[in-house]
């Protein structure tokens, strides 16, 4: 069953000045499974960005529908479109938008403090997720004190907390070494194994590569789609590399 549908989303832009429009989507539609882990990948100016957010309910788009768990997107009232995205949605970013002034522990209760839970509850649903992320004995440090893996670590638990019905990843691996991205995306699959459904959009083949499908946007349409099947992480890079290969050298989709 499809916790998200994208339907024929079209996205315009007129320019400030000339009036010019830029059709930044064109006809995007595609659904995504409960408990799926999909990333996204495109060439710059794709429209990869401008699809995140809309699926983040940054946005809305010129024509089409954005449809998470029954809920149209568009039709969400202005006033109740931040908490609709506080309760919905879980947000994993390239820089961690980590609050240097608060603890990890504090950075990571934000949302539920947003919420107006009370401490206790806080502290049941964090206990869990920071053991299971390694992160138990950072909570009272700052982000200046840990490492930008320990950081994102922090952020995915901050996106963990609300029980969102869906994960958003903007390029998670962006600014992480390569040892910090392994462990990254190992910690994704497990939290996908666990029933979460993670949409992450990425320039990375090697973080695509762990992924259940790939879908490719090229010229604001989805050009393509790769399926993992029984395809193994090495093979998964392999047919990745040749597809953004075909992307950029202008070829057609098979």
């Amino acid at each position: 069953m499809n916790i998200l549908n994208v339907s024929a989303v079209q996205k315009i832009y007129t320019t400030r000045f000339g009036g010019n429009k830029v059709e930044a989507l064109k006809s995007v539609s595609f659904g995504v499974e409960e408990g799926e882990y999909v990333a996204i990948m495109g060439e710059s100016g794709s429209g990869k960005t401008t699809l995140l957010n809309i699926l983040a309910a940054l946005d809305k788009p010129t024509s089409g529908s954005v449809v998470l768990d029954g809920n149209d997107l568009s039709k969400i009232k202005e006033s109740q479109v931040a908490a609709f995205r506080r309760d919905n949605l879980g947000f994993v970013f390239q820089e961690f938008n980590l609050l240097d002034t608060f603890t990890l522990e504090d950075n990571i209760y934000l949302p539920l403090v947003l919420a107006g839970k009370n401490h206790r509850e806080m502290q049941l649903r964090l206990l869990p997720i920071a053991k299971q992320l390694g992160i138990s004995k950072l909570l009272k440090k700052y982000p200046y004190e840990v490492s930008g893996g320990q950081k994102q670590r922090a952020a995915v638990a901050r996106a963990l907390i609300t029980n969102p019905k869906l994960i958003l990843a903007d390029e998670p691996t962006g600014a992480l070494d390569s040892k910090a991205t392994d462990e990254l995306l190992t910690l994704f699959e497990e939290i996908n194994k666990a029933g979460q459904t993670i949409l992450m959009v990425t320039h990375s083949v090697k973080a695509a590569s762990h992924a259940g499908r790939v879908l490719f946007i090229k010229d604001g349409e989805v050009f393509h789609q790769i399926y993992r099947g029984e395809h193994t992480d090495e093979e998964l890079y392999q047919l990745i590399s040749d597809t953004l290969t075909m992307l950029a050298t202008g070829g057609e989709k098979e």
